[in-house]
Parts: structure tokens; C-alpha cells; sequence
């Protein structure tokens, strides 16, 4: 008797993480025209409720563990995650004074061609 395969078993526990050349532009170019959601904690809401059409996290985040929940979290709500290289400048083009280990686009704005791109890959 063979045993039948699920699609929960095949699942695969990594986020659909996309490769962008400047993470840093799109969140700009959000800030300007669409909104956005700063923060651990408020990104981790607007993903389980389900509003966020992308996620960018910082690579420089310490300790990791504050944030490793979130590729997951977008795996499961089928939203992209993107790399930036530090929080500082994450924090920067999201319009704030400190640094930040991750930013949800709740709307795109002038960003929206880029974003269902992201959506596509």
C-alpha cells in the first residue's frame, strides 16, 4: 500500500524570498505615494492579518531571533520578503531617525508595477 503524499507535507518551510536589486528604492518610492508599516511588531501584524504586500527585513538584525518568525509568517500568507543590507538605511528611506529590522507595504502607490512583479516571481 503506498502512502499518499499531501501538499502539507511537501510544503517547504522557507518564505518566497525575492531577489530585488535596490530594496532600498522600492521603500522609498513607497514612502513617497503608498504606506507603510515600521517595525517588528507592526510588521508581524499587518502579515498575520494579511494586509502586507511585501516584507523587507534588514541582514543586519542581532539577534536574528527577533525576526526569523517572519519568513514563515510570509511562506504561509504568500507574501514576498526582501533583503536590505542594514537597518540604518532601512530606516532611512522608510523616513525615520533610527535604524529598523523591517518595513510592510501596506500600499504600493507608485510602487505598484514593482511590487505585483514581486508578486509574479
Amino acid at each position: 500500500m503506498a502512502e499518499k503524499k499531501t501538499e502539507k507535507a511537501e510544503a517547504k518551510t522557507e518564505a518566497k524570498e525575492v531577489r530585488v536589486e535596490n530594496p532600498l528604492a522600492l521603500v522609498e518610492k513607497v514612502k513617497k505615494t503608498g504606506k507603510l508599516k515600521i517595525g517588528i511588531n507592526e510588521v508581524t501584524k499587518a502579515v498575520e492579518r494579511g494586509v502586507a504586500k511585501a516584507v523587507v527585513v534588514a541582514e543586519d538584525v542581532n539577534p536574528k531571533e527577533i525576526v526569523m518568525h517572519l519568513p514563515a509568517l510570509c511562506k504561509e500568507k504568500n507574501i514576498p520578503l526582501l533583503n536590505a543590507p542594514s537597518k540604518k538605511e532601512l530606516g532611512e528611506k522608510a523616513g525615520i531617525v533610527v535604524g529598523t529590522a523591517a518595513i510592510a507595504v501596506l500600499e504600493e502607490g507608485d510602487a505598484k508595477k514593482e511590487i505585483d512583479a514581486l508578486h509574479k516571481k
